[in-house]
């Protein structure tokens, strides 16, 4: 039975430093909030490198390494294959969507919904995607949480706070959930692009000290190469082979599918194609993202295929997990990182899911106050809305959806496994809403109502075969391929009533000779005040560094020996005077 290293007073400051850390962006941020347009997408000034850092980070969060570390552990090799896909879908992004959205030229990411087909397709997204978003707010929440709870050592006992007896799991969510609030709330869009380039390093150095050091502990002695003999020989029959889902072409199918929607039309997607100076930079973000995704996920993988020879019968250490093969990656760090990088990377994967959040946050607050509120006040004869009052009003919208996406994460363990739920939940509502938007932005010659129409035809027919239960073994690409399906077909046949003499017609014309003309290059935007952005990455890195280099004092054990807390902060350091030394030139 292994013996896994607990959190100590250590790990509990480095977590507390984070987290002032991520409260302090916050309200940094808030300086660089002169108006809405600053607050929702960084006033388009933001450098497409520390973009394209804050998207690819954002695309994962905690997910990787919870849920699907838990489907890497059961299948093996085909989580290679499942997880590098975001790759693919960015090197579409890179020669298709990019151009075109940055093209696009929106002040909200729903506007388009308003140019594209009408404001009633806005006003019918922003109601019937409340929901869904705060679903999927919690439903990060609770994957962080595991992980969290897990790696703190409380995840099982009891707390009573203000006469109320709470799990270390619920515990945990409230108070990681505060944090998400007060900084988003507070930060808007530049807090989550600096947060998301903290978890960038924070997760790059990470995985390239936890990558070796699971190989070097596997081979016993005999180094890297010997670690990778052991895998080979010692892994379950298959286990590095295609199998499970990952061999099932009509499963793979679906999954592709909503990955290509999810990382092309997606809100927040947009919202950071947007926040960039211009189209060249907006495709050399997906560009690098795309690269990021095709590496990045390999080095968390294999780790967790070590994994499942380290620890062979995982349920037995963690018995009170529904899903255990969830923990295998803080197993992990939990066995073979000292005191010091464990608090690093318990913060690594808050890093991570906070910054998702905030995306979710920052999109909605922008749709419900500039597409919802603003023109219906205008309706209803009211003063004209100033930005002050508008920066009101997105704020006090993230913190209702804050509030209630904390709520529904306690209601999440009854569903099971993360990865199963999200897989499923994702299927179901995320095709009906992306696939009108995808063809939309391809595609321009359909009526207003062709939106609504596509969406509806789209969660009938998902909803239908629920009911029905049908293909039951092939949930999830039943329901991704028969609303990508519906939605199509209805989008093509709406053409039979398109009129471009409609003057409902007329934004969608005007949106296509948008699309048809390149935003011109500003060659001389990223820089004093966005390249000083470098800078703060710089200074937070060297503060970072500078504490695990201290940690090395830090009494280790044989097989997480201290001196693995200073090469991280040695990493630390020179990345830190590197970006501090960019940001002054």
């Amino acid at each position: 039975m292994p013996v896994f290293n607990t959190v100590n007073a250590i790990d509990y400051g480095l977590i507390a430093l984070y987290f002032g850390i991520v409260i302090w962006v916050g309200f940094y941020s808030a300086k660089k909030n002169k108006d809405t347009d600053d607050y929702f997408k960084g006033g388009g000034q933001i450098p497409w490198f520390l973009a394209g850092v804050s998207n690819w980070v954002s695309g994962f969060s905690a997910f990787m390494f919870v849920a699907a570390a838990g489907f890497t552990y059961k299948n093996g090799a085909g989580a290679a294959v499942v997880f590098t896909t975001a790759c693919w879908a960015y090197l579409v992004g890179y020669f298709v969507f990019a151009p075109m959205w940055r093209r696009a030229r929106l002040s909200s990411p729903l506007q388009f919904l308003t140019r594209r087909y009408s404001p009633s397709t806005t006003y019918f997204y922003s109601v019937t995607a409340i929901i869904p978003q705060v679903i999927g707010i919690g439903q990060g929440l609770y994957i962080l949480c595991i992980f969290v709870s897990t790696a703190l050592g409380f995840g099982g006992r009891e707390f009573h706070v203000i006469g109320f007896t709470l799990s270390g799991l619920q515990l945990t969510m409230l108070v990681t959930g505060a944090v998400m609030i007060l900084y988003t709330v507070v930060g808007g869009l530049w807090a989550a692009v600096l947060s998301d380039a903290v978890q960038g390093v924070i997760i790059a150095v990470m995985t390239l000290i936890i990558f070796p050091v699971a190989f070097l502990h596997l081979g016993q002695g005999g180094g890297i190469g010997a670690g990778f003999a052991r895998l080979v020989h010692e892994a379950p029959a298959g286990f590095l082979g295609i199998n499970g889902p990952a061999a099932n072409p009509w499963w793979m199918l679906g999954y592709v599918v909503n990955v290509m929607l999810g990382y092309n039309v997606a809100w927040w997607q947009v919202q950071r194609y947007q926040s960039v100076p211009d189209e060249r930079g907006a495709r050399k973000m997906a560009l690098l993202c795309a690269g990021l995704s095709a590496i990045g996920p390999l080095l968390w993988i294999l780790p967790v295929m070590a994994a499942r020879v380290l620890f062979p019968d995982i349920g037995a250490l963690w018995p009170a997990f529904k899903a255990p093969e969830e923990a295998s990656f803080v197993s992990l760090a939990l066995l073979l990182l000292p005191h010091g990088m464990i608090g690093f990377v318990v913060a690594a994967i808050l890093s991570a899911t906070l910054g998702q959040a905030n995306d979710s946050f920052n999109w909605l607050a922008a749709t419900v106050t500039r597409d919802v509120y603003v023109p219906l006040r205008q309706r209803a004869g009211r003063a004209e809305t100033s930005e002050r009052h508008q920066l009101v009003v997105a704020q006090i919208t993230m913190l209702i959806v804050g509030v209630l996406g904390v709520a529904v994460a306690f209601y999440i363990p009854r569903f099971g496994g993360a990865f199963s739920f999200a897989l499923n939940y994702y299927s179901i509502v995320g095709p009906g809403f992306m696939m009108p938007v995808a063809l939309g932005l391809l595609y321009r010659k359909t009526p207003w109502w062709s939106g609504i129409a596509s969406c509806l035809a789209a969660f009938a027919t998902v909803f239908t075969l629920i009911a029905l239960e049908a293909w039951p073994d092939q949930a999830m690409p039943r329901n991704v391929l028969s609303a990508a399906g519906a939605a199509t077909l209805v989008f093509f046949l709406s053409t039979f009533w398109y009129r471009a003499d409609d003057p409902r017609s007329a934004e969608a014309q005007k949106l296509e000779t948008d699309l048809r003309e390149p935003v011109p290059v500003e060659t001389n935007v990223a820089t004093g005040g966005s390249l000083q952005v470098y800078g703060v990455i710089g200074t937070i890195c060297l503060v970072l560094g500078g504490v695990l280099v201290a940690c090395w004092l830090v009494p280790g054990t044989p097989i997480a020996p201290a001196g693995i807390n200073a090469i991280a902060g040695a990493l630390l350091l020179a990345l830190g005077f590197g970006l501090r030394k960019f940001a002054r030139r």
